[in-house]
């Protein structure tokens, strides 16, 4: 029988499991640095005549017993047509058996797993003195980060910025309500970077909206939010020459990320400083942080085999707990 989950049943599954999720991402990232997971890069496919693209995501965890494939349909016309510019769903298949265990929404595991690999980036490279939490971007993605950064983290402030003054409003209001942590608005994204310990950018910025120039001694930066295409980024060159950068992983990002990219193709930087894994620095291969006045940069582009680890989760969950739909796909 294969299971099927909705996004609303999703989120009723994870609402209280930040913590098992963010364990469930950085053993992830462990594996893959142990070799015990497979993560190869994504194919991108295009359409003539269409700016969208499709991502086929795939993953394999000998620790989860799971074969994974999201697919990833990044449609940035569908903000005219008042629909979301990014929609996914996780086809979940047993290692041992070939059979179809799951159809997942992907819309809320990308939400949460891009937060928890970000929670577990920071607490593996920001200093341990950072009070100041920043965020640029006011949509679903801050939300998501808020929630996995915040709750019993070393933050006494959040500083924010959005293009829609109205959100950022929102957000700030609902950082305070709901999570304890006053919220500042600040004027633009220089204010908040300059203003904050550890920066997360979370918008689908093409341009850069970030620069090297603003960045203080032993700040942490975390770049999540442009899609994986080689031309987007929320990062100047500068920005990404000054840091010590860690990848989510080499493969993913030497394809799909215009952090990466970009400065690469101007000759600013090479392919070795970027090779660092989040894996290779939570299993010690690789150092993270190693002085105070070190600017540390987590590249997230996002990867299948962190949706992997969160479908293990939930399938878990969901069979614990009666939820969800059985069908027969081979009736």
């Amino acid at each position: 029988m294969t299971l099927i989950l909705t996004r609303s049943t999703i989120r009723a599954l994870l609402a209280d499991a930040t913590e098992d999720i963010a364990a469930a991402v950085a053993r992830a990232h462990r594996d893959l640095a142990l070799g015990q997971a497979v993560l190869p890069a994504p194919p991108a496919m295009g359409l003539p005549g269409s700016d969208g693209a499709f991502l086929a995501m795939a993953a394999a965890s000998a620790t989860d017993g799971l074969a994974t494939v999201k697919l990833l349909a990044d449609l940035p016309g569908n903000r005219a047509r008042g629909l979301p510019a990014q929609r996914s769903t996780v086809l979940v298949a047993d290692t041992d058996t070939g059979a179809c265990l799951a159809l997942l929404d992907g819309a809320e595991i990308t939400r949460v797993r891009t937060a928890a690999a970000t929670a577990v980036a920071t607490r593996a490279l920001a200093r341990p003195d950072a009070t100041t939490l920043g965020l640029i971007g006011t949509g679903p993605l801050a939300r998501a980060h808020a929630r996995a950064l915040l709750p019993g983290g070393p933050y006494g402030q959040v500083v924010l910025w959005g293009r829609t003054p109205e959100h950022a409003q929102s957000l700030a209001t609902w950082i305070g309500a709901e999570l304890g942590v006053p919220a500042k608005v600040l004027a633009d994204p220089r204010a908040v970077t300059e203003a904050a310990d550890v920066l997360c950018t979370l918008t689908p910025s093409r341009d850069p909206l970030v620069h090297g120039a603003w960045f203080a001694p032993g700040q942490h930066i975390n770049a999540v939010g442009a899609p994986p295409r080689p031309d987007h980024r929320e990062l100047d060159t500068e920005a990404v020459v000054r840091a010590t950068v860690v990848v989510d992983a080499y493969d993913t990002a030497r394809a799909k990320s215009g952090e990466i990219l970009v400065p690469l193709a101007e000759g600013a930087l090479r392919e070795d400083d970027f090779r660092r894994e989040l894996g290779d620095v939570l299993t010690g291969r690789a150092p993270g942080r190693t002085s105070r006045d070190e600017i540390t940069l987590f590249n997230s582009v996002g990867v299948g085999l962190q949706d992997l680890a969160v479908a293990r989760l939930v399938i878990d969950l969901a069979r614990e707990r009666g939820a969800g739909t059985e069908v027969d796909l081979t009736g």
